[in-house]
Order: C-alpha cells, then sequence, then structure tokens
C-alpha cells in the first residue's frame, strides 16, 4: 500500500511537469490469451526511481511495480502481485511482461524514472484482441491528456495570479499603514513646536509685565521729587 501511495504521490507532484518530459508514445496489439511485453528506453543513467504504472478508467492512476534502484528487488503494488506481471530491466531497456493478457488489461501504460526534478516517462497504448474502440480511444486519450495539461496550466497561473494579487493587497495595506503612522509622528511634532511656541510667549509677556512692575515704583519716587 504504502509502495503504491508513494508512486502515486510522485506521479502527482510531478504532472505539472509532464509536457516537457514526456517521450513519443507507441501502440502495443495483441490477441487475448497471449503474453506481451512491453518495452521502454532505460534512460537512466544513474540510480534512480524506475517503475511502471497504468491508468485506469482514464481517470485513476495505478502503479503496477516498481524497482527503487538498479540492486533493489522489484516490488508489486496492490492488485498486481498474482504472477501475471513480471518487471525487469537491463542497461538499455526496461521490461514489463504481462502473462494471458485479456480485454480488461487495455489501456495506457507508463514507463517512468524519477531522480530530481520532472517525472520522466513514455507512454504505451495496450491494445488486447484488436478492440476497434480502443484503437479510436487512443486519438482521444491523447487529445484529453493535452486539455488536462492545459487545465492545469490554467489553474496553475490562476492559482499564481490571486496570491500575487494578495501579496500586493498586503503591500499596499503596509504602506499605509506606515504613511499614517509617518503622518501621526508629523503631526505630533507639529503640535509640540505648537506648545513650545505658546511657552516661550508666556515666558517673554510674564517678563515685560515683571520690568513694568519694577519701574512704575522708579516713577512715583521721580514724580514725588
Amino acid at each position: 500500500m504504502m509502495t503504491s501511495t508513494l508512486v502515486t504521490a510522485l506521479f502527482l507532484c510531478s504532472f505539472t511537469w509532464i509536457s516537457g518530459s514526456a517521450s513519443k508514445s507507441q501502440t502495443v496489439k495483441v490477441q487475448s490469451g497471449e503474453d506481451v511485453k512491453l518495452l521502454c528506453p532505460n534512460i537512466s543513467k544513474h540510480n534512480s526511481l524506475t517503475f511502471w504504472f497504468r491508468l485506469v478508467n482514464r481517470t485513476e492512476v495505478s502503479c503496477i511495480s516498481v524497482m527503487f534502484d538498479s540492486n533493489s528487488p522489484v516490488r508489486f503494488c496492490d492488485g498486481y502481485q498474482t504472477g501475471n506481471f513480471e518487471m525487469s530491466s537491463n542497461i538499455s531497456t526496461l521490461f514489463l511482461n504481462i502473462n494471458q493478457v485479456n480485454v480488461s488489461d487495455s489501456g495506457q501504460y507508463f514507463c517512468a524514472f524519477y531522480m530530481s526534478g520532472p517525472l520522466i516517462f513514455r507512454v504505451i497504448y495496450l491494445n488486447v484482441d484488436g478492440d476497434g474502440e480502443f484503437d479510436d480511444a487512443v486519438d482521444s486519450e491523447s487529445q484529453k491528456m493535452s486539455n488536462v495539461k492545459l487545465t492545469l496550466a490554467t489553474v496553475i497561473l490562476g492559482g499564481l495570479t490571486v496570491f500575487l494579487m494578495m501579496v500586493i493587497a498586503g503591500l499596499l495595506l503596509k504602506i499605509r499603514k506606515l504613511q499614517k503612522a509617518d503622518d501621526d509622528k508629523k503631526d505630533s511634532q507639529q503640535s509640540e513646536n505648537l506648545s513650545s511656541d505658546d511657552l516661550n510667549y508666556a515666558t517673554v509677556t510674564f517678563a515685560s509685565a515683571a520690568k513694568r512692575r519694577e519701574l512704575e515704583p522708579n516713577v512715583v519716587y521721580a514724580a514725588t521729587r
């Protein structure tokens, strides 16, 4: 269960990079009851997470098997431990053997490599019994994949736009608060200056009045003489 969850999470986390990481697809046709071997180039030059998965009902990602590095044993995900699936690899190729296939095995299969960064994979369409509906579905699936990529890109860009708008709004609010604080500080300084001027004026007025009171006795004395 943990292996299946890990691979599914890696696929979903890397889905936004699919457009630049997928290689050309191929279609494999086989009769029901036969064995089939799916092949894809082993593009891993270093130890990497290598796995096979498939798309079920065109919407659900289902892990088949995984190798954590070139020296680790193959681990099969839930539902694929029946012995009908075999995974192997060499220097140049990655293999997935499916024994005694039936119509339900038709669909999209992916061989994938994950090192760091985008998920790198190849798509293989398996057509069991020459299902005519599946032949027509190949082009439809390709178109749907393109639509999914476009939708994801639109959602991501929309999310980034909303995020940037929130950041800008936050910055504007912060700037307004800073401006208000600066204006309040200026008003406070102006009030302090006005109070200081009033105090100086009151001091000068008081001093002038005191001088006048000192002069008045002298004037009276001079008049008496």
